[in-house]
């Protein structure tokens, strides 16, 4: 059985990334999670979930204290580990190119790059090098190449690891290696992964180096682009560049998180794989990108949205693989132990067929999002959103899972009857202002006005004096704080304060935090990253004092750890990390709040609506 104290705390870990694929790395130098080549692949490294999945581990063989860091506006990480003796700098990352350079240059199609300088005194190091590919289940073969370093056959394609640092294979268990370094000295080590004929192998020393100037150099052009100059604008960086991490580039598809099975509650059940693309993601996304200035990241995932729902428009699935293809078959690893004994550990995830009607509200959100920006729509975008619209009339009446996913049944959820009450509200706006020419606007009125009326009347508890999270129902749920980003009623209306100061009795928790709901089924669980963040935006939109907004949004940034990362849920008793890590949809709810913050403070409208009217050279003759 694994020891369950050994293992690190979920954040405990960093991640690095290409903006392909992605690892976490521990604390204490392990690279405890990699999948290749893509997100969604079997791991490579599993120890994350189980310690016999394979790691890739280099620190001193003695005891050390450990600081770590990003190179600012970067995701490149440094981690600083101070002995007895001396002083180490490791530094991890995914090496990254710009066009020109990928054009120019020789690189490796994979590739994790490590470097350990001695900055003072001298450094007794160990290297550690197991990979079990296919969650564990494969033991390479280990084959010398020479000066090429060390060749794996895998399923996934040949792994090469290359390091000037001596090798021990004699024997049968993981590949370690053992050596003291004097200050200034530096141990580089390299692992690619080739899955094409033609395999890369770059020198290391000098080209090491200039890799990494190139990276830096990568993420600091990117950084530099963000627009946002309102509070906490570190943490608003790093979670803009967390999101970038998590962007498949060849798509556009922004992940949920790169792990799958970190549990809601340690040594539960409620362990799910997100490394897919939801669509409920989509409006809140494309509002933070646009928001902080990566509009080139907004549009492309706009067309992911396009090219996704294609085949299947109207309806649409929930979530998406990161070509915009179904994922496959949920199932669980029967042979994985699970983080400290969280089991099941799975794989796939079986809520893309469930239905959710909030979908089409936060798709038609986001190409509306699109038009506040980019000003214009295709007419295969038209078409579609007029077809989401049609869809909305004809079965917003439905129960359904909702925004929470649960696998017990449907209801008739509250959340979901906004989001298609906002779908028919903003075709609705973009009919009035020319975008959708022929749409059927007295048909999507009407319905509008029975949703309003519905969770006016039937979403509203009289005897708790709040919103509900079902209609007729009685229990709360955070997703109410909602309500007034959408557009349904203001932030300071009365209802939404008597919703507010309801939520925080029955959903609160310490350091400002907030449970979703609170269900048998839920006990246990940590506290949601992004229902806390709604709450501080609830207060920016006007539901409070911008004091009161921004007090409560800088505690809910002090939950990050130490390199500014967050994962799905916070524990209140001991604010360590749950779920998945990290988490996209908390940064994003960091981000939303941060931008509606911004925007009170310099005193405009928190949630930007206005759409500019469609320019007469704008009108096309393709009609939805």
């Amino acid at each position: 059985m694994p020891d369950r104290a050994k293992q690190s705390a979920i954040d405990d870990y960093a991640i690095i990334g290409d903006c392909r694929s992605a690892a976490l790395v521990s604390r204490d130098g392990s690279i405890d999670w990699l999948c290749w080549p893509r997100f969604d692949s079997p791991s490579i490294f599993g120890a994350l979930l189980d310690e016999a999945g394979g790691k890739w581990s280099i620190a001193p063989a003695s005891p050390f204290r450990v600081e770590r860091r990003y190179i600012a506006d970067t995701n490149v990480l440094q981690t600083r580990f101070q002995t007895a003796t001396g002083s180490l700098l490791l530094t991890d990352l995914m090496p990254v190119a710009s066009e020109g350079e990928k054009r120019h240059l020789l690189l490796p199609e994979h590739e994790i790059l490590r470097i350990a300088e001695c900055k003072g005194g001298e450094i007794d190091l160990e290297m550690v090098f197991d990979p079990r590919p296919g969650y564990g289940r494969e033991k390479p073969l280990v084959r010398s190449a020479g000066k090429l370093g060390l060749r794996m056959e895998t399923r996934c394609g040949l792994l090469v690891l290359r390091t000037d640092m001596p090798l021990d294979m004699s024997g049968a268990g993981p590949i370690r290696a053992r050596s003291v370094i004097r200050t200034s000295e530096s141990l580089h080590f390299s692992l690619t992964l080739a899955t094409e004929w033609q395999a890369v192998f770059p020198p290391l020393g000098r080209w090491s180096l200039e890799s990494v100037r190139r990276s830096i150099s990568w993420w600091k052009q990117w950084a530099s682009r963000l627009t946002y100059r309102g509070p906490a604008r570190e943490a608003v960086m790093r979670s803009a560049l967390a999101l970038k991490l998590l962007i498949y580039a060849p798509s556009g598809a922004i992940l949920a998180a790169p792990s799958t099975s970190l549990p809601e509650r340690i040594g539960g059940d409620l362990n799910w794989d997100y490394r897919f693309c939801w669509l409920r993601d989509a409006s809140l996304t494309v509002h933070a990108l646009y928001g902080l200035g990566y509009a080139e990241e907004a549009e492309a995932f706009v067309s992911w949205l396009l090219h996704a729902t294609r085949l299947t428009q109207p309806e649409l699935r929930i979530l998406y693989d990161v070509h915009g293809r179904k994922p496959g078959s949920e199932r669980t690893l029967a042979h994985v132990a699970g983080y400290r004994g969280s089991r099941p550990v799975r794989v796939g995830n079986a809520a893309f067929d469930q239905l959710q009607l909030d979908v089409y509200g936060e798709v038609i959100q986001a190409g509306t999002e699109f038009v506040r920006r980019e000003g214009d729509l295709d007419g295969e975008m038209r078409r579609m959103l007029c077809a989401f619209g049609e869809y909305v009339c004809r079965n917003w009446q439905r129960p359904d899972q909702g925004i929470w996913e649960p696998r017990s049944g449907r209801a008739h959820n509250t959340h979901s009857r906004l989001l298609c009450w906002a779908a028919l509200d903003r075709l609705l706006e973009l009919h009035r202002k020319g975008y959708l020419p022929g749409a059927p606007a007295d048909k999507f009125a009407e319905h509008r006005e029975k949703i309003r009326r519905e969770i006016e009347t039937r979403a509203w508890n009289p005897a708790l004096q709040s919103y509900v999270a079902h209609l007729d129902g009685d229990r709360l749920d955070a997703s109410l704080l909602r309500i007034p980003w959408y557009g349904f009623e203001k932030a300071s209306s009365e209802r939404m304060r008597k919703t507010w100061a309801r939520i925080r009795e029955r959903l609160g928790a310490d350091g400002g935090l907030l449970y979703r709901y609170r269900t048998a089924d839920s006990l246990g669980e940590g506290a949601f990253g992004i229902c806390s963040f709604w709450g501080a935006e609830y207060l920016a939109l006007g539901g409070g004092t911008v004091e009161e907004a921004q007090d409560l949004f800088e505690r809910l940034c002090g939950f990050a750890n130490d390199v500014g990362l967050l994962a799905e849920e916070i524990d209140p008793a001991t604010g360590h990390a749950l779920g998945n890590f990290p988490q996209a949809f908390t940064h994003v709810g960091l981000i939303g709040s941060a931008l509606s913050l911004a925007r009170r403070l310099e005193g405009r409208e928190p949630v930007p609506r206005e759409l500019p009217a469609r320019r007469p050279q704008q009108e096309v003759e393709a009609q939805p």
